[in-house]
């Protein structure tokens, strides 16, 4: 089978990939906000593959293929045969037949590994327990939007180690800036989960308001990510000390910003004061995604576009 590009971890492209694809996703944001039609992907078709729910993902997705002159087509687990046992090895060789790419969105790594393995076509991770790459390129995105590169820069972890967490350190060692989490204890980042090679790229506090010292860049998400629903109490205790507050932004940078890739729940990881104050991001941010992805869907399916 002839080579295919994937995007299953942000470390999958290299630093001037994603140097093309920033300013491509300009470019592309700039087309849509003036109302000119570009569609480079006139008859081509996208398959979003749900296993777990989405609200950002599926509209960005499904939004940007129809902006780009394609289609999109939704299956959920319970519309396709996975739902009846059909190998994720059989389900790539007929869907990549039929489509130009595909994004799943689903559980395991390993599922979404397999499934580009047997892919005719380019597959995007659009979420796993382990990576959110599509979030990151939005977040980092919106970052240099609003303050220029990210190169050089420090960004503060606030929170769980989850999948955002470990795709943002897998940015800081492609794009060259320092990440600092800061996680209760029994949280913290494990190297080989998050998929980087060293640490020099990160360091972890025990006390989120140092991690949070100066940083450019302040974010967050949920202490209970999807799947981890039967230990929300357990979490709300043991992160009730890693709340990103006013106290926290005021430690940072002067205009440092907040971002969270939603969704929230204010009074929890965040206070309202936060997140919905001068700060935060958060709504360019969830934005971005739909642009982003437009640039990296159109970077699988036709390369380099003359900019």
């Amino acid at each position: 089978m002839t080579s295919v590009k994937h995007f299953l971890r942000f470390n999958d492209f290299a630093r001037d990939e994603f140097s093309y694809l920033f300013e491509r996703a300009a470019w592309i944001k700039a087309q849509f906000k003036a109302y000119r039609k570009y569609w480079p992907l006139c008859d081509r078709t996208l398959v979003m593959i749900f296993e777990k729910a989405s609200t950002r993902t599926r509209l960005s997705f499904e939004a940007g293929m129809q902006q780009l002159g394609g289609s999109a087509i939704y299956l959920n687990s319970r519309d396709s045969q996975l739902q009846r046992g059909e190998s994720v090895e059989d389900a790539a060789q007929v869907i990549s037949r039929m489509s130009d790419v595909v994004m799943i969105r689903t559980f395991q790594q390993a599922i979404i590994e397999r499934f580009a393995a047997h892919s005719r076509v380019p597959v995007i991770n659009g979420l796993t327990n382990e990576y959110h790459p599509c979030q990151i390129l939005a977040d980092i995105f919106t970052y240099i939007e609003h303050r220029g590169p990210i190169q050089g820069k420090t960004v503060a972890w606030i929170g769980d180690s989850n999948n955002m967490c470990n795709t943002w350190l897998q940015a800081a060692e492609v794009l060259d800036f320092h990440v600092r989490v800061s996680t209760p204890p029994g949280y913290e980042v494990e190297a080989t989960t998050a998929g980087v090679a060293d640490t020099k790229h990160f360091e972890q506090f025990a006390d989120p308001l140092e991690a949070a010292r100066q940083a450019d860049l302040v974010t967050t998400d949920v202490w209970t990510s999807m799947g981890f629903e039967a230990e929300n109490e357990q979490r709300r205790r043991d992160f009730a000390d890693w709340q990103v507050n006013g106290e926290m932004m005021r430690a940072a940078q002067r205009d440092a910003l907040f971002m969270h890739c939603l969704p929230v729940h204010r009074g929890e990881e965040v206070t309202a004061e936060v997140i919905d104050g001068p700060q935060s991001v958060v709504w360019d941010e969830a934005e971005n995604r739909l642009h982003a992805q437009k640039a990296l869907l159109e970077y699988l399916l036709l390369g380099r576009v003359a900019l």
